[in-house]
């Protein structure tokens, strides 16, 4: 039986990142999946033209719609404003299952997500969420502090563990060399490493979250799940098309 995952968070038309590479590589991945959308953008290789959040009562209105669905996970992106981020949180910390974090602050090709009040409405997700997984540039703007190298991203991602978040994922490929991932979760840190692929992709963040949060809905480990989804990003790195002045996942 295909695991049930709830995807919440913003469109964009491209279907590069946001919702619509969310269905996609759901559905590939072998889930069934829900949406509840926060906003919809407008978005290019340009970045962002426009973001509108969804009313609030629209919001609360998806999510009750699908009280009673067996969802395995959740997994969440980009939300626009703390008011709709408290109403996903309270979301998660209703359920009793995994839910992974992506804390998708601004667009690849540049403009916000979630405005001015971007870090404010991360932090009323992450102590809500089974796992958090910011790129270093995130990891910065949630610490306020560089993380450019390897030993700051262990020192990041147990920062994050130490203001709330109950597991970190911190991905490392934006950073030159060999790209890293390092999990931080009960007290422990590892690391994931493999040769660079010398390719640019649109969503690998929205990737990364989607395999993970498919991998722990089967029951997999955290640690299990991370190669999973590395695999899973690594393998769309190598299969990307050009569209729109974009790279994206075939």
């Amino acid at each position: 039986m295909k695991p049930v995952v709830c995807a919440i968070g913003t469109t964009e038309p491209w279907s590069a990142a946001g919702l619509g590479l969310d269905v996609r590589a759901l559905a590939e991945l072998g889930a069934h999946p829900l949406l509840v959308v926060a906003a919809v953008s407008a978005q290019d290789a340009g970045g962002v033209r426009a973001l509108h959040p969804v009313p609030l009562d629209v919001l609360r209105a998806q999510l009750a719609a699908l009280r009673g669905a067996p969802v395995a996970a959740y997994r969440v992106g980009a939300l626009p404003t703390v008011a709709v981020a408290r109403e996903v949180a309270a979301t998660l910390a209703a359920a009793a299952v995994p839910s992974v974090y992506d804390p998708a602050l601004r667009a690849t090709g540049g403009g916000e997500l979630a405005g001015e009040d971007a870090v404010a409405v991360a932090w009323e997700v992450i102590p809500y969420a089974a796992v958090v997984t910011p790129n270093t540039s995130e990891a910065e703007r949630l610490l306020a502090r560089p993380v450019r190298d390897l030993e700051a991203m262990r020192g990041a991602a147990r920062e994050l563990a130490a203001r709330g978040a109950r597991a970190v994922v911190l991905t490392g490929g934006h950073l030159p060399g060999e790209p890293r991932d390092v999990l931080f979760a009960d007290g422990e840190l590892r690391e994931f490493a493999a040769p660079r692929i010398d390719a640019e992709l649109r969503g690998t963040g929205c990737l990364f979250a989607d395999a993970l949060a498919v991998a722990l809905a089967r029951g997999a480990t955290l640690a299990a799940a991370v190669e999973t989804a590395r695999r899973y990003v690594r393998d769309k790195l190598s299969s990307g098309i050009p569209l729109g002045g974009m790279r994206v996942a075939d």
